[in-house]
């Protein structure tokens, strides 16, 4: 039977037909690996995600966690599956999987590291959420930290025994980072090994795991200001510095201790995930004095005032895999919509009505074909830009030469809001149609689909709204280093382009001389309207439909990425057709997706763009009083 996670098939064709991660395996960093140890990893991580993940899904959703009296403060209670499915993905080495060998890790690339969050996250993002914010938590401390927080807190996460939050939002400054007010006092009591300790005070709001009992240690990752000389704080994101605040304080050898001062002192209870914990944490208000002094206990991260610059790079990790999530929640809700639309018989064809003919099942009837090859577009192409995404970090990370690395980096810079954004928004439409394609069996508590609605539905939100990356997207990313982010993905699309344009088989190939043609001219316009909105001469009029510009530039991505794997699925196509009619029907379910997306969606980017060229001002020229 068919999984209805992910489609295994999908994700082979993507990572060894597209991606082509075998040939990382030439690199010293991959050297002992091969497609077969890839396999294995994947295979243990759908494994997981079946037996213990997926079948708690909707119980976690039902039985959220619970704030329950404890010792001297609030904890939280979750159902007994959850850890049994974490400790089983740590068990099995998961939660390490892209480490160096020096922390027990596989050394397996990112990409791969991905492809095994897919998994547990299609299942259940609720639980697999306690996942990936550890690993980013222990990734930015290794890359910010001294090599004392790493032993005390990084191996721990590793290997499990150990979970991490990211705790930068307060209830008065929501997105606004420079209004934070949590304070951290410098301690004239030296820490561990003579380590300079911080008392923390002030409380953050939305703290994803913030308090739980899955783990022995919970390691905050805290964006709180040193005050200044006068005691008052700086204002703005200069001020901010990045801190490790332990649930549990960990002595020389390790170990946790004494309780620190962070409380929980409330549950937010959000329309999705709600299997995580989402929590608003008091930091320092004296619950806990593991030392007789109030204040909680921090240790800080790199240098003073660097905190944003240092916590973006969990941020950053933490929007690929927002991006992800989204994909991976449209795509198990388009699989949960097709294997029901394969099974649900209703009506005949219009031109055959008769009564005492059987129903047929409802994939027959056009328009719900229809919504299945748009949820078909969406969710493999979006899934196709987060795993392209993670190669990227693989190429900055290990390519043969600094300038592969460069431009590797610079892909990666620009196409992050994108790779944030565009599934967070398109991949749930594709849960959108899942609901719509099972009808009123869709909406109804039964059926799985109702569900992976409202779990994507927060991926909009989650780090950084569409809004914010879109200011991030035309306000900076397009003109930083003098354009050259921009430049670097125009010279990809165009190499893809020359390769369509290429193609002459006058068979199966033959549209995409067409499509070629399509993406160039939208990419033209692209330029076209950037240089409009940079002409404008007032940043407010720039901006002003930055969202609209970001949607534009990810339909013209996606599209390109469509045209990527349609060359391949092309490409292949003849021989699968001589010898395996299940790889032919696979590689012209690609083609066909393809031509859906050239024909009904690229076009909307065109619309857009021509809006932006305007300069309109519509949406600026509101004024409040007119609502």
């Amino acid at each position: 039977m068919q999984s209805t996670i992910l489609s295994r098939r999908d994700l082979d064709f993507l990572l060894y037909e597209w991606l082509d991660v075998a040939a990382l395996t030439a690199r010293p960093r991959y050297a002992d690996h091969n497609r077969e140890s890839f396999d294995a990893a994947i295979d243990t991580a759908e494994r997981i995600a079946t037996d213990l993940f997926a079948p708690h899904n909707k119980k976690s959703d039902q039985q959220e966690p619970r704030a329950v009296p404890g010792d001297g403060c609030l904890e939280v209670q979750l159902i007994p599956e959850v850890k049994l499915a974490l400790d089983a993905f740590c068990a099995a080495g998961l939660m390490a999987s892209a480490q160096d060998y020096a922390y027990d890790g596989m050394q397996l690339p990112s990409v791969l590291e991905k492809t095994l969050s897919a998994y547990v996250t299609a299942a259940n993002v609720g639980t697999a959420s306690y996942i990936f914010l550890t690993v980013s938590n222990a990734n930015t401390l290794l890359k910010c930290g001294t090599a004392e927080q790493v032993r005390r807190f990084v191996r721990p996460m590793f290997e499990g025994r150990f979970f991490g939050t990211m705790c930068l939002s307060e209830p008065q400054a929501g997105s606004s980072l420079s209004d934070i007010s949590t304070r951290a006092e410098p301690d004239p009591v030296e820490g561990v090994d003579g380590e300079r300790q911080y008392r923390l005070t002030g409380n953050k709001m939305w703290i994803s795991a913030g308090e739980h009992n899955l783990a022995g240690n919970i390691v905050h990752l805290v964006l709180a200001k040193i005050p200044g000389p006068d005691g008052r704080l700086i204002a703005g994101v200069r001020g901010i510095s990045l801190f490790i605040v332990p649930k549990f304080l960990v002595g020389a050898d390790g170990e946790p201790g004494a309780r620190n001062d962070v409380v929980l002192a409330g549950l937010n209870h959000k329309m999705g995930h709600r299997g995580t914990s989402n929590c608003l944490l008091n930091f320092g208000e004296g619950r806990f004095k593991p030392d007789g002094k109030a204040g909680a206990i921090g240790y800080l991260v790199g240098q003073p005032h660097q905190g944003l610059a240092n916590m973006f790079h969990m941020m950053n990790e933490a929007r690929i895999a927002v991006g992800l999530g989204a994909a991976v929640l449209g795509y198990t809700g388009y699989l949960h919509a097709l294997d029901y639309a394969r099974s649900r018989p209703q009506g005949r064809h219009p031109a055959a009505k008769d009564p005492a003919q059987p129903q047929i099942p409802i994939i027959g009837h056009t328009d719900v074909r229809r919504m299945l090859l748009a949820q078909k577009s969406y969710v493999e192409g979006g899934l196709a830009l987060v795993l392209y995404s993670a190669r990227l970090v693989d190429e900055a990370n290990s390519a043969e030469t600094p300038a592969a690395r460069e431009h590797a980096n610079r892909l990666l810079d620009f196409l992050t809001p994108i790779t944030k954004s565009w599934p967070s928004q398109w991949c749930l439409e594709a849960n959108n149609l899942a609901i719509q394609v099972h009808g009123g069996y869709g909406y109804t508590r039964e059926y799985n689909v109702e569900q992976f609605y409202r779990d994507n539905r927060l991926n909009a939100i989650h780090e950084g709204t569409h809004g914010i990356h879109g200011l991030d997207l035309l306000g900076r990313k397009v003109a930083l280093q003098d354009g050259a982010l921009f430049q670097s993905f125009g010279a990809e699309l165009a190499k893809t382009v020359a390769k369509a344009r290429a193609v002459d088989d006058g068979g199966f190939a033959s549209d995409l001389n067409g499509y070629a043609d399509a993406l160039a001219a939208t990419w033209v316009r692209v330029e076209q309207v950037t240089l409009a909105l940079y002409a404008a001469g007032d940043m407010n009029k720039t901006l002003a439909n930055a969202s609209a510009y970001l949607e534009a530039l990810g339909h013209t991505t996606v599209a390109w990425i469509w045209l990527e794997l349609a060359l391949l699925a092309a490409s292949k196509l003849p021989a699968a057709l001589a010898g395996n009619p299940a790889d032919a029907d696979f590689y012209r379910g690609k083609l066909q997706a393809c031509r859906y997306f050239y024909h009904w969606e690229l076009p909307k980017a065109r619309q857009q763009l021509d809006v932006l060229e305007s300069i309109d001002t519509t949406t600026l020229d509101m004024q409040d009083a007119w609502f």
